[in-house]
């Protein structure tokens, strides 16, 4: 029995297929399925149910491979450690990042990070919560950046910035004749919220109220899978959204006729943070990552304050820097 066994057993219990396993695994897939094979007599158990058209992992399988990830775990871990002390701004940095956030905060970190350390290479993934949270946990990801707080022992969780949202409304819209909009004033309104899955939709109904959830079946219907869609259906009349800060910087409003206004309510925003497990070996990368979108933040946004302090910050015109 070897970790490149015990691989094996990983990438078929995740592909529930052989040859999907094998093409993973970048061999043949009689030579997984050799070993496999003779994993199974060398264990005396059998790890997978196979039939014609699905791979299954037996109970004995399934607990085999809670060790068998524990243990490519932690020789991944010794190979991260060493490198982390030979250089943990090189190699790459699996980093997930939600929808709502990706577009807008990416373009503004990528090419200082690179500019810094250029020998550190970001490998981008873009998800709902869920899923990232469930791949940071099982080490398919180094850290991810959501909006929402976890409570989970295993991870860590880096505070960087709080976003405000604004309300995007149509030219005609009543909302152009209330000077301060209130709480109450968004739950009584056509208020459009993304698809269920992603955070910004929890969040509009955490601070709208559950009356703020479209009231008819058709407007049930209006939902959409990115902001940028929303935004169209906001622009071709059907209600209001919200509209996180950092995607104020894109020309969607002059390009579809809308008005966009900051919010001055003390719950319209939303923490980002960056995530990751707590015994990652390579935090001084993170606290890197971490330290460059700081700097590279608008002044639409505002840095917290006290989990960056105590690092230097070097301002960027246009930008705001910690302080």
């Amino acid at each position: 029995m070897n970790l490149r066994d015990l691989k094996y057993l990983i990438a078929v219990a995740e592909h529930r297929h052989f040859g999907r396993a094998a093409d993973a695994c970048f061999v043949s897939q009689p030579t997984l399925s050799g070993q496999l094979k003779k994993l199974e007599d060398y264990l005396g158990v059998t790890l997978f149910e196979r039939t014609s058209k699905s791979v299954v992992t037996t109970s004995a399988g399934e607990e085999i491979l809670r060790h068998a990830r524990l243990a490519v775990e932690q020789a991944e871990a010794i190979l991260e450690v060493a490198q982390a002390h030979r250089d943990p701004m090189a190699g790459p940095l699996r980093l997930g990042v939600i929808p709502t956030l990706s577009p807008y905060l990416m373009p503004l970190v990528l090419r200082p990070l690179r500019a810094r350390y250029p020998a550190l290479r970001l490998v981008l993934s873009e998800e709902l919560t869920g899923p990232l949270l469930a791949r940071l946990r099982d080490h398919g990801l180094d850290a991810v950046l959501i909006a929402t707080a976890v409570d989970d022992a295993d991870l860590d969780a880096m505070p960087l910035f709080d976003e405000p949202f604004w309300i995007a409304y149509p030219t005609q819209h009543p909302f152009a004749e209330i000077d301060d909009l209130t709480a109450r004033d968004l739950a009584r309104s056509d208020l459009l919220l993304l698809a269920d899955g992603h955070c910004l939709a929890e969040q509009a109904r955490s601070l709208c109220g559950k009356a703020a959830v479209a009231r008819s079946p058709e407007e049930n219907d209006l939902r959409a899978a990115s902001l940028e869609t929303l935004l169209h259906l906001v622009g071709a009349g059907f209600g209001t959204t919200l509209v996180p800060a950092l995607a104020m910087r894109l020309p969607w409003m002059t390009e579809l006729g809308l008005i966009a206004r900051r919010l001055h309510i003390p719950e319209a925003h939303r923490t980002v943070r960056l995530v990751h497990r707590r015994a990652f070996p390579r935090v001084k990368a993170l606290e890197a990552l971490a330290q460059v979108i700081v700097d590279e933040l608008p002044d639409t946004v505002q840095p917290v304050r006290e989990i960056m302090a105590d690092k230097p910050v070097r301002g960027h015109r246009g930008m705001r820097s910690a302080r």
